[in-house]
């Protein structure tokens, strides 16, 4: 596919040396929206106008849709009224509001200038709602009909009403004051045995819907759970409002695995795409996280320090602090991003912390069992045998081995609690990913090596 794209691109820029406007446009009409918007972003900011000019107005909006904000943003400053006009006329509500949220205040007045009453209204109604909200991520463009309809009443309304709609296979129906009643398919229409039969007789009255409130995650969890094309929305009085489609959901379950991602790996979530950040702006999302960890692991230099003679006593003992550290900093990741991955999935709750636990210390005993069984041959045969290290006793390869099997214990203990803890607490989980699990639990173990170690060698 990526091949076939570049042989497409290169074809593109020798037709634009060439000026076979005709051709051109042939090309661009036979590929998808979203292969047209990556194709303009690869291109040099010159030839995007005139590309975006050769499209027919319909796939020229769809095109728009699919650009970056920035790419967007070039072409409405070229536009002139009229051509802006025609795009945001092609527009969907609610790409309509995302466009809206992401132009700078001076582009925003002209987009709202050239858009009708109508549409000004319906923009304003999406951005009032919280961010990240079901509301602000709805269209009001749907098919609505009333119970009293026939079916060819329904089907004749979906003709005439279906065209400016975003989808029309699944139809709401609504009463008077817009309260929801239910819903029909197309397909039930299509199948009713006659076209006098009323809607209120083949409509779906057992309805899951979800308010203008509701968190965009659930809502994309609960399309995907029940395999719904849309989602209605519905205000505090449940009167309807709007509907979600299923490809909003796509791109917030996208959103949300993207944060998620960055936010594990200790960065604040950045809005623009890797080449479109430049370095300053990297640096901005990584270093308060650095910053943060860099002076957490500070408690693990203290420790070390604290127990200086102890290690000047048996220099042996210094050797084995990495594999310890970083054996327990694995062992706690896994645990926490199989807990954090349920918790997103909603598989797991607080409720099951007890249940959390317990699985996680069997699991955490048979692999301490088995990495100390492995790690007391290795340093039996490698450390004293192969190297020659006298120092390293039966007794000291029996301190680090019950060191790491204790260190895999704690570190799936915390692993595992800790982003359930920040849940309840109304934090994100994976902010209890590798980077806070593997500093806590390095600072632990070492802490049960250096007592193992005084304990037991009299150090």
């Amino acid at each position: 596919m990526a091949e076939r794209f570049e042989i497409v691109t290169k074809a593109i820029d020798k037709m634009l040396e060439e000026k076979k406007y005709a051709a051109l446009r042939d090309i661009l009409l036979v590929m998808y929206p979203s292969d047209i918007a990556e194709l303009f972003g690869d291109m040099e900011e010159d030839r995007i106008p005139l590309l975006f000019r050769l499209l027919p107005k319909e796939l020229a909006a769809e095109t728009f849709v699919e650009m970056e904000p920035d790419a967007q943003e070039l072409l409405i400053r070229g536009f002139s009224d009229n051509e802006l006009k025609e795009v945001v006329d092609e527009l969907y509500v609610d790409d309509a509001a995302d466009l809206v949220e992401e132009m700078p205040a001076n582009v925003v007045k002209r987009i709202l200038k050239q858009a009708d009453p109508e549409m000004r209204k319906s923009i304003n109604q999406i951005l009032r709602y919280p961010e990240n909200s079901a509301g602000s991520l709805m269209t009001t463009e749907y098919v609505s009909l009333r119970p009293d309809m026939t079916v060819e009443e329904a089907i004749l309304r979906i003709r005439r009403q279906g065209v400016d709609k975003e989808t029309i296979y699944t139809c709401y129906v609504i009463a008077k004051d817009r309260k929801l009643l239910g819903l029909v398919t197309v397909k039930d229409l299509l199948l009713a045995e006659d076209d006098e039969t009323r809607i209120q007789d083949i409509m779906l009255t057992n309805l899951i819907y979800v308010n203008t409130q509701t968190d965009q995650e659930e809502v994309a969890k609960m399309l995907a759970k029940y395999n719904f094309l849309a989602l209605p929305v519905v205000d505090g009085e449940e009167r309807m409002v709007g509907i979600i489609t299923f490809d909003d959901a796509m791109d917030v379950i996208e959103e949300e695995t993207t944060e998620d991602m960055e936010i594990m790996a200790g960065m604040t979530p950045s809005e623009k795409t890797y080449l479109k950040s430049t370095p300053l702006d990297l640096f901005r999302h990584r270093i308060p996280w650095l910053m943060l960890l860099m002076v957490s692991a500070t408690f693990t230099g203290m420790i070390i320090s604290s127990f200086e003679d102890a290690l000047k006593f048996l220099p042996a003992l210094t050797a084995f602090i990495p594999m310890l550290m970083d054996t327990g900093g694995n062992c706690g990741s896994q645990s926490s991003v199989t807990v954090i991955r349920a918790l997103s999935l909603d598989e797991l709750k607080f409720g099951d912390l007890a249940r959390v636990i317990w699985k996680e210390i069997r699991t955490a005993v048979l692999c301490g069992i088995c990495l100390a069984a492995v790690c007391f041959g290795k340093i039996l045969l490698v450390d004293r045998l192969l190297m020659g290290n006298e120092s390293v006793s039966l007794l000291v390869d029996g301190v680090v081995c019950l060191t790491l099997a204790v260190t895999v214990v704690i570190a799936k203990l915390v692993g595992c609690s800790l982003p359930m803890l920040a849940k309840k607490l109304g934090f994100d989980p994976a902010v209890m990913a590798s980077p806070f699990i593997t500093t806590i639990v390095d600072a632990l173990s070492l802490l049960v090596y250096f007592l193992f170690a005084k304990t037991l060698l009299g150090v």
